[in-house]
C-alpha cells in the first residue's frame, strides 16, 4: 500500500479498460492522491465458472478499501449469471444510487437547456430483490419487496443530499394508486421524513405522469426519489433526456462502502478502437473524489471535462458539425481534459466542490408502536385446468372446514369466483382465498396446514400459500381486482 487514499479499481468489460484508462490517467494528472488496489470481474470471472462474476478475495479489497471505481462490465447472457451490479450493491448495502442529469446546451444537443435534476433511486430491494419463480407452464412470477428500513434510508438519503448541496425541492414518484401497499409505503415515509426538513420543498407525483413530465419539462424538478424499477428506468431517460446517457456517472452510496461508475453498459462493439466517450466514469471518479474528500482535485477535473465540452473537444458520439471544433478518441480525449486542468469553463456553470458544512441532521424518525398481528386467513395459489372458474369454485369448496372457508378465486389478481366476467382471460394458475368469515375471529397455523391436507386429499396442485394478517384490525393484504 502507499501513501494515498486506497480505492479499488475494476477495468471490466468491452470499452471498460479504455474509459478506465482514460479517468486514471486524469485523476493522476490533476494530483489525486489514490493507492489503487486492482482486481478482475466480470466476463473473465463469469465464463471460469464463477457465476456470481467476482471472486471471494476482490471482497477483501473492497472492504478493506470501502471504496470501488468500477468500469462497465459484460454479463453473459442466459444461464444462471445474475448481475454483478445487483450483488455488489446488495451484498454492501450500498443502498442509493445517485444520478445526476445535466443538460450542456449548446455544447450537447438537448431539448432542455436548462436541465438540473438529480435522480436518488433506492438501490437494494423493490423488485431488484430478484425473487423469481416459474409457477406452472405459462406463468411466472416476480415479488416486490418494499420495507420500511429501506424506505427511510433513501428519503433521509435525498433530503440529505438536497440540503448539502443548496437544492430546494424533493419530489417522490410511486405508483401507490395501485401498489397501495408496497408503493404506499415508500409515499408514507416520504411524507413523514418530508415533514422533517420544513427548509425544503416536497411533492410526490404517480410515476406514470411524472414520468411523462420529467421528460417534456425536466426543469420543474429539482431532486427526485424513487423505488428501484422506477429509478432505473428514469435516470436513464433523464439522462438521455439531458444530452447523452454517455455523459452521465453514478454513485452507489452505503453505510460502509460506496461505489462509482458510469451508468452506460460495455459496448462491446465499441471495445478496443479507441471510440468511446470516457465522460460517465470520469464524472462518477469526480463523485468519487468528492465522497474522498478531494473537493480541490474534484473541482480541478469537473472544470477542466466542462472546458474541454466547452471547447468542441468531442468523441464521435456527442460530435456535431457545426457545434464541434475536432472529433477525438477515448485517449486524446483525455488529452484534452489534462491541458485544460487549472482551466474553467466561459458559458457552463463551473464545478465548486467544497466541505459540507456541519448542519446537523433531523432526528430520527421515532419508530411506531409494533402493531397487533392477527393471522385472519391463507391464501392458496394451485394450478388446475379442469373446466371454468365455476367448476373450481364448487371443487375447492369442498376443502372448506375446520373453521376455514373459500371466500375468492382469482386469476392474475382478478376475481373470477364467486361469479367471473367471460372475457376475462384465465391462466390455469388461481388463487384460492380462505377466511374465517367473522372479522374477529383468527387462524392458527395448524388450521393452515390442515387446509393443505385437505388439498392434498382431493388431489390438488397446490403451489404456494400467502398468510393473510391484519395489523392492528387493518388488514394487510390486498383485495382482487373486483371484490
Amino acid at each position: 500500500m502507499g501513501k494515498g487514499i486506497p480505492i479499488t479499481v475494476a477495468h471490466g468489460d468491452g470499452i471498460g479498460p479504455e474509459i478506465m484508462e482514460a479517468t486514471l490517467r486524469i485523476l493522476e494528472a490533476a494530483g489525486a492522491p489514490l493507492d489503487i488496489e486492482r482486481i478482475d470481474i466480470g466476463e473473465k470471472v463469469y465464463l471460469a465458472g464463477n457465476t456470481a462474476g467476482i471472486e471471494p478475495q476482490a471482497w477483501d479489497s473492497l472492504r478493506r478499501t470501502k471504496v470501488f471505481l468500477k468500469a462497465p462490465i459484460t454479463t453473459p447472457q442466459g444461464g444462471g449469471f445474475k448481475s454483478l451490479n445487483v450483488t455488489v450493491r446488495k451484498t454492501l448495502g450500498l443502498y442509493a444510487n445517485v444520478r445526476p442529469c445535466v443538460a450542456y446546451d449548446p455544447f450537447v444537443r438537448t431539448k432542455h437547456p436548462g436541465m438540473d435534476v438529480v435522480i436518488i433511486r433506492e438501490n437494494e430491494e423493490d423488485l431488484y430483490a430478484g425473487i423469481e419463480y416459474r409457477q406452472t407452464a405459462d406463468v411466472t412470477q416476480c415479488l416486490k419487496i418494499i420495507t420500511r428500513p429501506g424506505c427511510e434510508n433513501i428519503v433521509r438519503y435525498a433530503f440529505e443530499y438536497a440540503r448539502r448541496n443548496n437544492r430546494k425541492k424533493v419530489t417522490c414518484f410511486t405508483k401507490d394508486n395501485i401498489m397501495k401497499i408496497t408503493d404506499g409505503l415508500f409515499h408514507r415515509v416520504f411524507d413523514e421524513i418530508a415533514a422533517l426538513y420544513p427548509d425544503i420543498e416536497n411533492e410526490h407525483w404517480i410515476v406514470d405522469i411524472g414520468a411523462a413530465k420529467l421528460a417534456d419539462t425536466p426543469e420543474v424538478f429539482d431532486v427526485v426519489v424513487m423505488p428501484n424499477l422506477y429509478g432505473d428506468i428514469l435516470s436513464d431517460v433523464a439522462a438521455q433526456v439531458a444530452g447523452s446517457v454517455g455523459l452521465a456517472g453514478s454513485a452507489n452510496i452505503g453505510k460502509h462502502v460506496a461505489m462509482f461508475e458510469a451508468i452506460h453498459g460495455s459496448a462491446p462493439r465499441r471495445a478496443g478502437q479507441n471510440l468511446a466517450n470516457p465522460s460517465g466514469l470520469l464524472l462518477g471518479a469526480v463523485m468519487m473524489l468528492v465522497h474522498l474528500g478531494l473537493n480541490e482535485q474534484a473541482s480541478h477535473v469537473h472544470n477542466a471535462w466542462l472546458r474541454t465540452i466547452e471547447d468542441g473537444v468531442h468523441t464521435y458520439d456527442i460530435f456535431k458539425e457545426g457545434v464541434s471544433t475536432e472529433k477525438v478518441g477515448t485517449r486524446e480525449f483525455a488529452d484534452a481534459v489534462i491541458e485544460r486542468l487549472g482551466q474553467e469553463p466561459r458559458q457552463l456553470k463551473p464545478a465548486r466542490y467544497a466541505a459540507a458544512d456541519d448542519t446537523t441532521a433531523p432526528p430520527e424518525p421515532k419508530p411506531a408502536p409494533k402493531p397487533v398481528k392477527t393471522l385472519v386467513g391463507v391464501d392458496v395459489s394451485l394450478e388446475w385446468t379442469g373446466g371454468t372458474p365455476d367448476d373450481l369454485g364448487a371443487l375447492v369448496s369442498r376443502a372448506n372446514g375446520d373453521g376455514l372457508e373459500l371466500k375468492l378465486i382469482t386469476s392474475r389478481g382478478i376475481k373470477v369466483w364467486p361469479t367471473y366476467a367471460p372475457e376475462t382471460l384465465l391462466s390455469g394458475y388461481w388463487r384460492c382465498r380462505f377466511t374465517t368469515g367473522s372479522p374477529d375471529a383468527t387462524v392458527t397455523h395448524q388450521q393452515v396446514i390442515n387446509l393443505l391436507q385437505r388439498f392434498r386429499d382431493m388431489n390438488l396442485d397446490f403451489l404456494k400459500t400467502e398468510h393473510l394478517y391484519h395489523f392492528d384490525g387493518a388488514p394487510g393484504y390486498s383485495m382482487g381486482q373486483g371484490e
